[in-house]
């Protein structure tokens, strides 16, 4: 179970995107969206995390930042810390 709370910094028309919230809904993990063309902040915040590019979607978990750009499950699930394919959950 996924004890802090999920920021996941996005962008419209990004596939990556798309289909990270698509996972996220999939398994009723909350999370919070922020559009970083819509909040200058966020865009800021998003650049400084990834050596001044804008890749999204970027999460802020638990105070740590990574980016899921390009889109991988396995990736996800290891970073949030979800059981994988085999029910091994991670290792923190």
């Amino acid at each position: 179970m996924i004890q802090n709370q999920i920021v996941m910094y996005t962008r419209p028309g990004c596939e990556d995107s798309d289909a990270a919230r698509e996972y996220l809904k999939q398994r009723r993990i909350p999370f919070v969206e922020v559009n970083i063309d819509e909040d200058l902040a966020a865009v800021e915040f998003v650049m400084s995390a990834n050596e001044g590019k804008k890749r999204t979607p970027t999460f802020r978990v638990a105070g740590r930042t990574f980016h899921c750009s390009q889109f991988d499950s396995a990736k996800l699930a290891r970073e949030l810390g979800l059981a994988d394919v085999a029910g091994q959950q991670r290792v923190k």
